[in-house]
């Protein structure tokens, strides 16, 4: 390790304030890999519990989640790669996705090596967490429609065809968790606050 005899990993994951998504694009409100990070948790726990509520799912919310904050760190080395470039042929996607690895594996080098196996599952998909990853990549494409949402909100036009692309990706999921979602949570992200506040009395 390093002379100062410190540990990195978590010094590096705080950095994530700093890195800039949708970076190709115009955006009216910046956003940060920490802020979708921690949106992604909220919605994959969501997801979680309406799997268990609605459909007899035995799944872990609080897990769903905690995999959720983790789903991007890799990117705090790799930066945040546009989506049109990232999926944008199969050998892109292959190369990107050993990218990631890499910097994952490089991450957990920079743990103590007793705690490395307990964040290994965190940063790359685990077999016992199955179930649970593709409720994360879909809270993550859930968080990616909220923005393209509120930057049409905002005026910002340059989200228009994201959104169309996000939305059809989400139902292409096939995923019962996420129609509930559609359904009952997001036509709120269309209103203004006051109309939040109001919207059930």
């Amino acid at each position: 390790m390093k002379e100062f005899g410190a540990f990195p990993f978590f010094a590096l994951l705080s950095r994530m304030k700093f890195i800039s998504r949708w970076a190709l694009m115009r955006n009216a409100q910046p956003e940060t890999l920490s802020e979708h990070s921690l949106e992604t948790a909220v919605l994959a726990h969501c997801l979680a519990t309406i799997r268990n509520v609605r459909f007899g799912g035995g799944v872990s919310p609080e897990r769903a989640a905690l995999l959720a904050l983790f789903h991007d760190a890799p990117e705090v080395l790799t930066g945040d790669l546009p989506t049109p470039v990232k999926y944008h042929s199969e050998q892109l996607r292959s190369a990107y996705r050993q990218v990631e690895e890499s910097a994952a594996d490089l991450l957990l080098a920079l743990l103590p090596e007793d705690f490395r196996a307990h964040y290994a599952p965190l940063l790359s998909p685990a077999r016992e967490d199955r179930a649970l990853w593709c409720l994360v990549k879909a809270a993550d494409k859930l968080s990616a429609l909220i923005k393209c949402i509120e930057e049409q909100k905002a005026g910002n036009r340059e989200f228009c065809k994201a959104q169309e692309s996000t939305h059809a990706a989400l139902l292409a999921m096939e995923l019962p968790e996420v129609l509930v979602f559609l359904d009952e949570f997001l036509p709120a992200f269309e209103e203004p606050l006051d109309g939040l506040l109001d919207i059930r009395q």
